[in-house]
């Protein structure tokens, strides 16, 4: 049983909206979405891609954090009291687990940004003279017990230290500040990037329509992106959703989310492609794109050491943004239900995070070798987190929603606060209705069954 007491609160609707960006803005935003685009079809992708987040992301969206803000609790304490059983209740902790692992292998990759930035002050990463030089310099830094776990470690003292301070001063604050700077860095080196010869062949990398490039694969993707961009089934936008008052706007606050979540990723690949192309090199995504063949960039042209240190200066913001807001649901279950302060909830999910990420790190040194199911333990949780955990996550709220707890039941809690907006657009309650109850549900389980392998 939950019981009620005194909860945390965002500041401001403005303070909400830059931390939901920024749990939905990480690595992924930056190193696979633009390239996935421009891979795909340009503009015409991005066309394809909204329409998806239309009827996928954005009713997840909705789903999720209208679950929290109704509740005002955790997902597992939310999920039981509008499911009304412990089945739902048990739903609940999952995506708490997937929370929690995702921010386990997550804080890898995101803490070698963070060995990477302060190797980028030192100049470490703009001496390089081949392709070769570069990779050996990836392998020994990501198996080096100082670099490859100490940068780890320094990167989960920063979530956690910003977790510790609370939603308000910690979160919130948090996301205020790093959420600007992070555009700001973006938009430097976009017009950088751009101004370099070549660059405008990264600009149309990005945006050029093609409509050729519009195959099954490329839709299947357009519905995946959608889902998985937007931090959803994981837990953090229930919690963040309970943060909200009673009175919030949710379709209307989900709205600048959602739209600022697109922009910026494409700001990114403008970003980065136009330094890319200006290199004559071909695009690539990944921790190739990141740790491999950007450095080498930044060894060569003009500049490189200042570009390269904003460059992942962006990285690791992007990345303290996600790694918190995966470890906000765990934290905020424990002072739900076992009414911890939040300082002893903080320290404890910091220790157990770091406790799982050890074998992570371990799975690009000694343990890569040790495999379960063909994977070593890193990608083995990559694939039970992306391919199972996150679509059932997702796909279980909008069925509480749409069903359970009955759209009928549910739409006078999405109407408060946004009374205005269903007033002036009352086709949109149908449209709510319909991709709750059956587009999104339907697109989620196709979404998983071809992440599954089956198509």
């Amino acid at each position: 049983m939950f019981a009620k007491q005194a909860r945390e609160q965002w500041k401001s609707r403005l303070g909400f909206i830059w931390a939901a960006v920024g749990s939905a803005i990480g690595l992924g935003s930056i190193w696979r979405f633009p390239y996935v685009v421009g891979e795909n079809g340009g503009a015409t992708f991005v066309l394809l891609y909204l329409v998806c987040l239309l009827l996928v992301g954005f009713p997840v969206l909705i789903s999720e954090i209208l679950i929290g803000r109704k509740a005002q609790l955790n997902p597992s304490g939310s999920f039981k009291q509008i499911g009304k059983s412990r089945t739902w209740q048990g739903i609940g902790k999952m995506t708490i687990l997937t929370g929690f692992l995702v921010s386990a292998f997550y804080c890898v990759i995101a803490g070698w940004t963070l060995g990477y930035l302060l190797q980028a002050v030192f100049g470490q990463l703009t001496q390089f003279h081949s392709p070769a030089e570069v990779k050996d310099h990836f392998q020994n830094f990501s198996t080096s017990p100082f670099w490859g776990l100490g940068s780890v470690i320094g990167f989960l003292f920063l979530s956690t230290y910003i977790l510790y301070t609370g939603v308000q001063k910690g979160i919130e604050a948090g996301n205020k500040i790093m959420m600007p700077l992070l555009l700001f860095v973006l938009i430097f080196l976009a017009v950088r990037g751009f101004m370099m010869p070549g660059g405008e062949e990264g600009v149309s990398f990005v945006f050029k329509p093609n409509w050729a490039e519009i195959t099954p694969t490329a839709i299947l993707l357009a519905l995946g992106q959608a889902f998985f961009s937007l931090s959803l089934g994981q837990g953090t936008m229930v919690t963040y959703g309970s943060y909200l008052g009673k009175k919030e706007n949710v379709p209307g606050t989900c709205f600048p989310i959602t739209l600022f979540g697109i922009c910026i990723s494409l700001l990114a690949g403008v970003a980065i492609f136009t330094i890319v192309f200006s290199a004559g090199l071909p695009p690539s995504s990944g921790e190739s794109l990141m740790f491999q063949t950007l450095p080498i960039i930044f060894s060569q042209i003009s500049g490189g050491y200042f570009l390269c240190i904003l460059f992942f200066l962006l990285l690791v913001l992007a990345a303290l943004t996600s790694q918190i807001s995966a470890m906000e649901p765990l934290i905020s279950y424990f002072m739900d239900a076992w009414k911890w302060k939040r300082h002893k909830a903080v320290v404890v999910t910091g220790v157990a995070v770091f406790i799982v990420s050890v074998p992570c790190v371990l799975s690009f040194g000694p343990w890569q070798d040790f495999t379960l199911f063909g994977k070593n333990f890193f990608n083995l949780l990559l694939f039970l987190c992306l391919n199972i955990l996150i679509p059932l996550g997702g796909l279980a709220a909008v069925i509480l929603v749409g069903w359970w707890w009955g759209f009928r039941s549910a739409f006078p809690h999405l109407r408060e606060g946004a009374e205005k907006l269903f007033k002036k657009h009352p086709l949109m309650k149908w449209y709510f209705q319909i991709s709750m109850r059956y587009i999104a549900p339907i697109i989620i389980v196709i979404v998983m069954l071809d992440a599954l392998g089956v198509f």
